[in-house]
């Protein structure tokens, strides 16, 4: 792959060399290689998560090298130029109708897809459940034994190619309409309850502690997450602004569906 992401890098920084055999044929065979999970535009490193940048690359040039195709399935048409994903029998993916995950995108053994949506360049890892009306955008980053609840909206992005994705770690449950976009963190086993919404700029507020303690951009492990406001001041008067309030810990257990369970009942969150 070191060679593909040499020519990658010098066709981005040229668009005249898509024209090349080498530059189209490099391309193509990284997007298979996304598909099948053997590379990914962002992963786990010793000091957190390092951003394949090249990859992202590859992404972007993808589409100008595929041509417009229409595709039919009964009396629903398509018009576009990434292909659907297939062979979820071999994958062992269960993939529920109207489920669509786009081509070079990865989805794990054991992954669920009730009617849900997942882009090109994201990767969920093992028994993940994609609920129903949930998407996944493109390069976001799921990883393994994640509950994304119905009508869950997970960012994508491709642009700008340095920009980390969202990331969404091990073992979390995102509640029911929650979004999580512009390459917000949500670290191991943390709970997100019903309607949380994180942006990049959103103030992430601990108040489990006698003074409140601030994060944005990453949910911290194990918490246990709602909606909140604070009051903001503005030339026209004092007005609420929403944040998301850390209240809890989630308990360590080496049963994760247990500990979640009991997590619920015990702050009350609703899912």
């Amino acid at each position: 792959m070191q060679n593909h992401s040499k020519i990658i890098e010098k066709a981005w920084d040229n668009r005249e060399l898509l024209k090349e055999r080498d530059a189209r044929e490099a391309i193509i065979l990284t997007i298979d290689h996304l598909d099948k999970g053997d590379i990914r535009v962002a992963e786990p490193s010793s000091t957190g998560w390092k951003v394949n940048e090249w990859v992202k690359k590859a992404v972007i040039l993808y589409f100008a090298v595929c041509n417009m195709e229409t595709t039919r399935s009964g009396p629903l048409e398509f018009h576009d130029k990434i292909p659907l994903k297939t062979g979820y029998d071999k994958l062992g993916v269960r993939v529920v109708p109207h489920a669509v995950a786009r081509y070079g995108s990865y989805l794990g053994t054991g992954v669920i897809m009730m009617p849900s949506y997942v882009n090109i360049g994201a990767y969920v890892d093992s028994y993940t459940m994609v609920d129903t009306w949930a998407t996944v955008g493109s390069c976001a980053q799921i990883g393994k034994n994640v509950h994304l609840s119905g009508g869950t909206g997970i960012g994508g992005v491709l642009e700008p190619v340095q920009a980390a994705p969202v990331i969404i770690e091990d073992n979390c449950f995102i509640g029911s309409r929650c979004i999580v976009v512009e390459g917000v963190r949500i670290e191991k086993e943390a709970v997100l309850g019903a309607n949380v919404v994180l942006t990049a700029s959103t103030r992430i507020i601990d108040v489990t502690g006698k003074d409140p303690v601030e994060h944005k951009g990453v949910v911290p492990p194990r918490s246990v997450v709602i909606p909140g406001s604070f009051t903001r001041d503005f030339p026209a008067g004092s007005y609420q602004v929403p944040c998301a309030l850390i209240i809890g810990k989630r308990k360590e257990s080496t049963d994760k569906k247990t500990s979640l369970n009991n997590v619920l009942r015990e702050y009350n969150v609703a899912v």
